[in-house]
């Protein structure tokens, strides 16, 4: 697909990376109530927001031990995640959890990286390192009215260095069980404030579970530039590459047998700023993205294609004001043109392509020092299923600046995607997939009682919300096939009905100990029965870290999750209780700084089974090298 002519043009603009018009500091994100972005594209206090959201700074990042990034939403309450097969992640939310994560809206700075034709966020390709990201915003519910379709169970905001926070080089080095290798280069430079850049080339190898079946070797590069023309204008650009030499399949499968495959992903982003005045600011930018898989392999005579490629070019204008003295609004417009093209899944089709436009709008009224008001709004019309609107309204209640309660309302659509609406396999695949005749997109209406504090007293953070999600027209597969070979349509055949709650707290007890926990119960009512069973009833996380003597660091962290059916292909697990933890030190060496960690993963022992019955976790272990100078 290509771009008509007007917005090569604007592909040398941008939108800024951070709504809201006021300069925000590190102290902003990571003070006592911090500041958070992706709630309503504003800047806003938690006790404010119109959503609950979990912040992972970099001191969870790091005391975790994760070096996937999908394993970070283990840290979330209500989050489940698994590595699925062939180099894959499933993550979900409080149900529904698949092997594609596909009812989460995933962002890298304000890029979305799901893919129109099948759905999923490609977590295993995407040109980012762990060490690379800032913090983690994660919108706990429906946040439609913000980002529009596919943000229906919420949103994962994934926001990265800025270039002047990583001045100088740094290296490190990963080795472990299980094929576990990993190595990082980083640059960051700039002649001053002016213009800064970072330069980031990775490599990352993993076995996973079978070390004969599946191996994983994918190379990054990252390049990042700042330049602030005045000072009233920046611009910034991404660009970045992800090359995948992958191992897949199945050892005793003929249909499936283990075959080597290429994955490869470019991301170009580019967006620029204007301050009016410390109220007012519009941003414009601009992004392209292309996954492509090459997997062609035969099965006896016959010549098997499972390779794709989808590709997206978005261009968004956003613009924040203070309309008043108690009110806030941002409101944009975007306009997105997006694509796949796969043999055997559109067998005997040109390339499924459309465009899709978007009108938003949140607006923020603070009538006392009490109460804080947020109204949104997303109308957009989707190429399958015309328009759809997406409001929500939220109430927040400050008792007092340390403690504040939130009521709120909410409807979101997810779009069907290319696959969904018009997938079709050769007659010889069975079973097969045909398009669908007609398809709505799913939708969910969400209410929710929320509390925010600080008890100073102990230094506890609490974040908690009440939830009852109705979510109808979710979209399953009938059989429309009336001989013994299976030929699946899609269609808006299921319903349930979620509610439950989840809490996250946040603990300092002592200067040198930080305690984060996380617990989430949730019920599914559904006319199928493995969507009623599509989330654990209990879901608990335990992160501690202690700073010791020298620099030196424990931590450690308990998951224990009940046992829950995986969607799309995924077996009935049963639950589990896994203990991780790490021991770390930094220190200075001839002017340099250097850090080594030690983790070990699963130390309890037990196995258990991720996904599939097969794919059974053992304990594992791995050490960590790096150099900054």
């Amino acid at each position: 697909m290509h771009l008509r002519p007007p917005f090569f043009l604007l592909a040398s603009l941008a939108l800024s990376t951070q709504a809201g018009a006021a300069v925000l500091t590190e102290q902003d994100f990571f003070g006592e109530l911090p500041v958070v972005l992706s709630a309503s594209r504003l800047s806003q206090p938690l006790a404010q927001a119109p959503a609950a959201v979990t912040v992972i700074d970099q001191d969870m990042i790091r005391a975790s031990g994760f070096r996937d990034i999908p394993d970070l939403f283990r840290l979330v309450p209500g989050f489940n995640v698994a590595y699925t097969r062939d180099n894959t992640w499933g993550v979900g939310y409080h149900g529904l959890a698949d092997a594609y994560s596909r009812r989460m809206q995933v962002l890298i700075d304000g890029r979305s990286v799901y893919t129109p034709g099948f759905g999923e966020v490609p977590w295993a390709s995407l040109p980012l390192s762990i060490e690379d990201i800032e913090r983690i915003e994660v919108v706990r519910g429906p946040n439609a009215a913000t980002y529009g379709a596919n943000a229906f169970f919420g949103v994962i905001n994934i926001i990265t260095k800025d270039p002047l926070d990583v001045q100088g080089t740094r290296t490190s080095l990963q080795a472990g069980e299980q094929g576990m290798r990993g190595a990082l280069f980083r640059y960051g430079g700039g002649s001053d404030n002016d213009f800064r850049y970072r330069l980031s080339l990775s490599d990352q190898r993993r076995d996973r579970f079978d070390t004969q079946a599946e191996k994983a070797t994918t190379r990054h590069l990252d390049f990042r530039g700042d330049y602030r023309i005045s000072n009233s204008d920046e611009l910034t650009v991404n660009f970045a590459l992800s090359r995948g030499d992958w191992r897949q399949g199945r050892v005793t499968s003929i249909s499936d047998p283990v075959r080597d495959l290429d994955m490869a992903s470019e991301h170009f982003q580019t967006r620029f700023r204007r301050t009016i005045d410390p109220d007012t600011e519009w941003s414009l930018q601009f992004y392209h993205t292309r996954l492509k898989k090459t997997d062609d392999y035969m099965v006896g005579p016959v010549a098997v294609d499972l390779g794709y490629s989808q590709w997206r070019e978005d261009v968004e204008f956003q613009m924040t004001t203070r309309p008043g003295n108690a009110l806030r609004m941002v409101w944009g417009v975007e306009a997105r043109w997006e694509g796949a093209s796969a043999p055997v899944y559109f067998f005997d089709q040109d390339d499924r392509t459309g465009a899709m436009y978007r009108l938003f709008g949140n607006l923020e009224w603070l009538p006392s020092e009490n109460w804080a008001i947020n109204g949104g709004l997303m109308a957009e019309h989707h190429y399958i299923t015309g328009v759809d609107v997406s409001p929500r309204l939220a109430v927040n209640f400050l008792v007092s600046p340390d403690h504040a309660l939130r009521a709120s309302i909410g409807q979101a659509h997810r779009s069907p995607t290319f696959f969904e609406k018009s997938g079709l396999t050769p007659p010889i695949v069975n079973p097969g997939f045909v398009p669908a005749t007609r398809l709505d997109p799913e939708s969910i209406v969400s209410g929710e009682l929320g509390y925010v504090g600080h008890v100073r007293p102990i230094n506890l953070k609490i974040d908690a919300r009440l939830f009852r999600d109705r979510v109808t027209k979710l979209i399953g597969t009938v059989d429309v096939d009336p001989t013994p070979a299976k030929k699946f349509q899609s269609n808006n055949i299921n319903h349930a009905d979620i509610n439950g709650a989840d809490i996250q707290l946040k603990w300092q007890p002592y200067p040198r100990l930080e305690l984060v926990a996380s617990y989430a119960r949730v019920n599914i009512d559904s006319n199928d029965a493995d969507i009623a069973q599509s989330a654990p009833k209990n879901n608990l996380s335990v992160l501690g870290n202690l700073r010791l003597f020298d620099e030196w660091e424990a931590s450690a962290a308990v998951y224990r999750v009940s046992k829950m059916k995986w969607q799309d292909d995924g077996d009935d697990v049963s639950g589990f209780t896994r203990v991780d933890a790490r021991l770390a030190r930094r220190w200075n060496w001839q002017g340099h700084k250097l850090d080594f960690a030690l983790v070990g993963q699963n130390l309890g022992g037990d196995r258990y089974a991720e996904f599939r019955a097969q794919n059974e976790f053992d304990r594992r272990v791995y050490i960590s090298l790096g150099l900054d100078w």
